[in-house]
């Protein structure tokens, strides 16, 4: 059974986010980058604010508001956009998509004070908000909309021990009920009945004593004692009093949660939080006993800040493993902020990614940067960018902001690294991508053009043919990938704020004047190092990489537009080299 889903968020003066409202398109796995205090964390709390209508969770304070002030021109309003299948609202409510059939319902909470919001809805007839909402009270909409699970990046030990506990708690409950405890409870019924019944004189006394007063104020009324033995049996037992949650090594010792590192205790969180809704022990059941146990149908949200924090690399990479697979159970969305470019999955159909940054104005402003029905990778493309994960886990960086340029292989890397490197301060916001390869170069690109920002891209040209060892001369395959670098370049927005260069034949021949076979990029730091111009030519090619407007290439380098252009630049090389 398909179950509803979050289909937008738009957050305005909210926090940090001021009057530009922030859009966030909801996915299985939306992943929130950029800065620090770019307002991450309060597009997590805004969701969770507003699905805590009706208790003290969804009700602002003060902080709440932009700058701490209640302004009626700058009040807080949040808006949801939920995709559903049943428990349908009424029509009036409902926006049914013509290309896919889907429904939308749009609702929107304000607040004109501290305190509790104002609920809308969005009426599809009149096209316009209404006082009225959809599926009426808030206990009874929250429940038709994915449950938030927010896991912060810094609880106190305690709270958050107590917290999986608790959780932890519920599910052993209900097994314990489906053990002998009927059993146990019918007994205790028994037994507590025959002590009312022996009990009977002692309790006649005492209503007779306290009638004989009441009669004296109120003449022909009486007080009667019912003990109700059998009712509320399961309040009578209470099987974990004062339970313990210990962890550690299995053959090892084990300790309390609250003494475990945060890294262990936030992983553990989210862990019984799946493992509770699979198990479908989050959904109340009915008091029958003839009732079978179901799944629970209400899907849930996992909003979890920084999932990196305190993890040793490997327990990493599992953790974005995990995350990224839970969707998968259909019942599951979720929304993490990171700062760790691990978490970036290209690969994945159901991931997209959005950077939150703040402008030169203080505005804080989200862009969708990766979204895979957009970008239009193959399975070649994906099946490339996981490989190149497994090889560069940093590879994403580029997702988090800066000058981006694309080099084809390590020696490249490792001399504009080198550069950087010397000077930190003139280079620091400078993000150098490693393909490890032409092919992998058009699928970075494809990305790239799905920002709509500037980048370069540096390859190697290679020649049209090369001789194989019996010293015959055959079309060259990487030269084949030179036009499809530059047609999918063209694919961009704007292809006039992409430079693209072309090494030739190659990087190694061009700037260190001759090529070597093996440990490439450790020869070229070499030579760097020894040699001051070898160095300033390097550093040369990265600024006019970096700077679009400069047109002092480097000797060694051609900016092409035209593979006849790549190619007589190429046989020229070829030819000098030669002589």
């Amino acid at each position: 059974m398909q179950r509803p889903r979050l289909n937008k968020l738009i957050i305005k003066n909210f926090r940090c986010i001021v009057h530009t409202p922030v859009e966030i398109e909801l996915d299985d796995i939306v992943v929130l980058v950029g800065p620090n205090n770019a307002g991450k964390s309060s597009i997590l709390r805004a969701y969770e604010v507003v699905m805590s209508e009706g208790s003290q969770a969804g009700k602002l304070t003060r902080d709440d508001f932009p700058n701490g002030e209640i302004r009626p021109d700058a009040l807080p309003e949040i808006e949801l956009h939920t995709i559903i299948y049943n428990d349908l609202p009424g029509q009036r409510w409902i926006h049914t998509d013509p290309s896919t059939g889907e429904m939308l319902v749009r609702e929107k909470w304000l607040w004109r004070d501290i305190g509790d919001p104002i609920r809308q809805g969005y009426d599809v007839e009149k096209g316009a908000w209404d006082a009225q909402v959809p599926w009426g009270a808030a206990n009874i909409a929250n429940s038709r909309r994915p449950q938030p699970h927010r896991v912060d990046a810094f609880t106190h030990p305690k709270e958050q021990s107590d917290k999986i506990l608790a959780l932890l708690l519920s599910v052993l409950n209900e097994r314990v009920q489906a053990t002998d405890y009927g059993l146990v409870l019918d007994k205790l019924g028994e037994l507590q009945t025959l002590i009312v019944d022996q009990s009977r004189p002692r309790i006649a006394e005492v209503e007779a004593g306290v009638n004989q007063i009441i009669s004296q104020v109120f003449p022909d009324y009486a007080i009667r004692f019912d003990a109700r033995p059998e009712e509320e049996l399961d309040k009578a037992i209470q099987f974990f009093k004062a339970p313990q949650l210990l962890m550690g090594p299995q053959d090892g010792y084990q300790s309390t949660i609250d003494r475990q590192g945060s890294g262990a205790r936030r992983t553990l969180l989210w862990a019984a939080l799946r493992y509770i809704s699979e198990q479908g022990f989050d959904k109340p059941k009915s008091r029958s006993k003839k009732t079978p146990e179901k799944l629970a149908e209400r899907p849930h949200v996992l909003l979890l800040d920084e999932p990196e924090l305190c993890l040793h690399p490997g327990a990493v990479r599992e953790a974005c493993r995990v995350l990224y697979d839970l969707p998968k159970t259909d019942n599951w969305q979720v929304m993490v902020t990171t700062h760790s470019p691990a978490f970036l999955d290209l690969s994945r159909d159901n991931t997209t990614i959005i950077r939150v940054e703040r402008t030169t104005r203080g505005e804080i402003k989200g862009t969708t940067l990766f979204r895979p029905e957009r970008v239009q990778l193959d399975e070649d493309d994906k099946q490339k960018l996981k490989l190149l994960n497994i090889c560069d886990p940093h590879v994403a960086e580029f997702f988090f902001g800066g000058n981006v340029i694309i080099v084809e292989g390590d020696t490249e890397y490792t001399a504009f690294q080198h550069v950087i490197a010397a000077q930190p301060g003139r280079y620091k916001n400078v993000h150098i991508i490693r393909a490890r390869g032409k092919a992998t170069i058009i699928s970075l690109i494809k990305i790239l053009n799905h920002f709509g920002t500037s980048y370069s891209v540096l390859h190697d040209s290679d020649l049209p043919t090369t001789v194989t060892k019996t010293g015959k001369e055959i079309a060259n395959p990487a030269w084949a990938h030179n036009i499809k670098i530059y047609q999918e370049i063209q694919q961009n927005p704007d292809p006039s704020h992409v430079r693209l260069l072309a090494s030739v034949p190659n990087f190694e021949a061009s700037f260190f004047g001759e090529e070597v076979s093996g440990e490439k990029p450790y020869n070229a730091l070499l030579e760097m190092q020894k040699s001051p111009a070898s160095f300033q030519t390097i550093e040369h090619l990265l600024q006019v990489l970096l700077d679009h407007s400069r047109p002092d290439l480097p000797t060694g380098c051609v900016e092409w537009h035209s593979l006849e252009q790549l190619k007589e630049a190429a046989v020229n090389a070829k030819k000098t080299r030669s002589a």
